[in-house]
C-alpha cells in the first residue's frame, strides 16, 4: 500500500476527525445540555427566573432554551460529524433535541415540586427547529456572501 493512501471505514475521509475537532463542535452541545439538566433538577427556580416567568409564559423560556440547543446541535452535526449527518443536519439536530427534551420532561417527573408537561416538549421541539434553521440560514448567508 502506498504511504499516501488513507484508510477509511467507508464513510469517507471527512469522517476521520481529530478528538479536538469533535470536542470543538460537540463540547458546547453537551455542556449546554448539562446546564439544562441542572436547571431542571432544581425544585424551585431562582428568584430572577421566577420573576421573569411571572411576566411571561414558561413556553417562551423553553423556546429560547431549546432554540440555542438546536443551533448548537445543528453546528455540531454540520461540522463535527460524518457526511450523512452533515447532509441531514437540521433533521438530526431537531430529532436529537426533541429526544433530549422528552428525557428532560421525564426527568422532571422525579424532581420534587416539578412536573413533566407535554406542552413544554412541544415548545422545546419548536425552539430546536427554529434554532437549527436559523443557524443553517446564517451559515448559508455567511458562505455565500463575498467578503
Amino acid at each position: 500500500m502506498a504511504s499516501n493512501q488513507v484508510i477509511t471505514n467507508g464513510l469517507g475521509a471527512e469522517s476521520l476527525r481529530s478528538p479536538l475537532s469533535v470536542l470543538r463542535y460537540w463540547g458546547p452541545v453537551f455542556l449546554y445540555a448539562g446546564v439544562i439538566f441542572l436547571a431542571s433538577s432544581m425544585s424551585s427556580p431562582p428568584e430572577s427566573v421566577s420573576s421573569f416567568l411571572g411576566e411571561t409564559s414558561d413556553k417562551v423560556l423553553h423556546l429560547g432554551e431549546y432554540g440555542l440547543l438546536g443551533a448548537l446541535a445543528y453546528r455540531a452535526c454540520r461540522h463535527g460529524a460524518g457526511a450523512w449527518v452533515a447532509d441531514h443536519a437540521v433533521i438530526v439536530a431537531v430529532a436529537g433535541c426533541a429526544l433530549y427534551g422528552l428525557s428532560d420532561e421525564i426527568h422532571q417527573l422525579f424532581v420534587p415540586l416539578r412536573q413533566g408537561d407535554p406542552l413544554d416538549l412541544v415548545a422545546d421541539s419548536i425552539g430546536a427547529t427554529l434554532g437549527a434553521w436559523t443557524w443553517r440560514l446564517l451559515h448559508r448567508r455567511a458562505v455565500q456572501s463575498p467578503l
